[in-house]
């Protein structure tokens, strides 16, 4: 069992505080937390994503043409980039919104991650 020291407290802001051992010498950091409102989109685009990279795998598997196998990366690396990009859009949403950003400001912030994702 860890002391009161040892331990550092986390609490996500909805109720929910958990705890975990530090290690001593290191400098204790970790990200923010926020209320996800996509997890449910970003975990269809992730089984969706996994379930696509199965059949490229069994396509290797099965020996089929390198220019088929290549396209279907490509999906594949399209679909990662999507779900990216929507996990980093809620994240922006929500964090910059907690620190009072303008809403015109969020705009173009993510018109800014749509270009740089396509």
């Amino acid at each position: 069992m860890h002391s009161e020291e040892e331990l550092y407290y986390h609490d996500h802001g909805d109720g929910h505080v958990h705890s975990h051992p530090i290690e001593p010498g290191s400098e204790h950091s970790h990200g923010h937390y926020h209320t996800h409102t996509q997890t449910k989109s970003v975990l269809n685009r992730l089984s969706r994503a996994i379930g696509h990279l199965e059949s490229v795998k069994r396509m290797v598997e099965d020996g089929r043409d390198c220019t088929e196998v290549l396209v279907q990366l490509a999906a594949v690396r399209s679909a990662l980039n999507s779900t990216a990009k929507v996990i980093l859009k809620d994240h922006l949403e929500h964090c910059v919104a907690d620190v009072g950003a303008e809403s015109a400001d969020l705009q173009a912030l993510n018109e800014a991650i749509d270009k740089f994702m396509s």
